[in-house]
């Protein structure tokens, strides 16, 4: 029971934390040339990442990494599809799955460093 409240609440902190940073920015910005950027900034990217880094990992010391890794996962990939779903190229889904492999990879090696940290501060009996 612990693992699936474990795998929900950080499913939940992952997508209200893309719809803190990220979802509510839609408008792209168009440059006197005529060349587009967006719609996000660096700092709404960055303070995702961090958000995401210092979260995942306080869940991964204080319960069951394995489900942070898979929630924060999952809930970032749902998040960036229902956000992204709507562009008309299908690029979107290259992107998804570029998130979803990134922060797959990312949430394993905090994962992983946490666990490696908690065994050496653990006296051994």
């Amino acid at each position: 029971m612990k693992r699936l409240v474990t795998l929900l609440l950080t499913f939940a902190a992952a997508v209200a934390n893309y719809a803190a940073w990220l979802g509510w920015d839609q408008k792209r910005t168009v440059h006197p040339d005529g060349s587009e950027t967006g719609p996000y900034e660096a700092w709404q990217v960055i303070g995702l990442v961090i958000v995401l880094l210092v979260g995942g990992a306080y869940a991964a010391w204080r319960w069951y990494p394995a489900m942070v890794v898979i929630g924060v996962t999952a809930g970032l990939t749902l998040a960036v599809s229902y956000d992204w779903s709507d562009d008309d190229t299908g690029l979107w889904a290259v992107g998804a799955t570029m998130v979803c492999v990134g922060t797959l990879m990312a949430s394993s090696f905090v994962a992983a460093i946490v666990t490696m940290v908690r065994q050496v501060q653990r006296p051994a009996v």
